[in-house]
């Protein structure tokens, strides 16, 4: 159910977890929590945007990133746990923003991801979250993010 919600948001299916870039796993259980490495707006294999928000990315491309980000953390998710249908609660967001110089709209930029999340889950998806405004990032990304959730299995 969740699944087909996607894909009526994004328009495309949830694609498979992106291959780690080092010696990591893309998520992680620990008790009835589910814990993702940090995910790059990957769509088809590559970045959909390169550089930093507010410079080389407008903050149009940057909401899009985080939510790409996002859809990448649900994905790594599905791959550990089957079935998106068993989270429970979005409980935490951590939204790694590369920014230019003077560049203070991360909150912004994160509701890529936030406000996909609500749309998708309801009152579930309502979280806790950071923005986080860093130099730069892997593969000179311009959003990662990491993502903690609740599940009932």
């Amino acid at each position: 159910m969740i699944e087909q919600k996607i894909k009526e948001i994004i328009g495309y299916e949830l694609p498979a977890a992106p291959k780690p870039l080092a010696n990591y796993i893309p998520a992680q259980k620990s008790g009835n929590l589910v814990f993702t490495s940090g995910q790059l707006p990957f769509h088809n294999g590559k970045l959909i945007a390169e550089g930093r928000v507010g410079y080389e990315v407008s903050e149009e491309k940057g909401v899009e990133c985080a939510r790409a980000s996002a859809v990448n953390c649900l994905s790594a998710i599905k791959g550990l746990i089957g079935s998106l249908d068993n989270i429970e609660q979005i409980v935490k967001l951590t939204v790694f923003v590369s920014s230019a110089v003077n560049f203070t709209s991360q909150p912004k930029i994160a509701n890529g991801a936030s406000d996909f999340l609500a749309q998708l889950f309801g009152d579930a998806g309502k979280h806790a979250r950071s923005a986080v405004g860093v130099n730069e990032l892997p593969m000179n990304a311009p959003v990662e993010i990491e993502m903690i959730v609740r599940v009932n299995t």
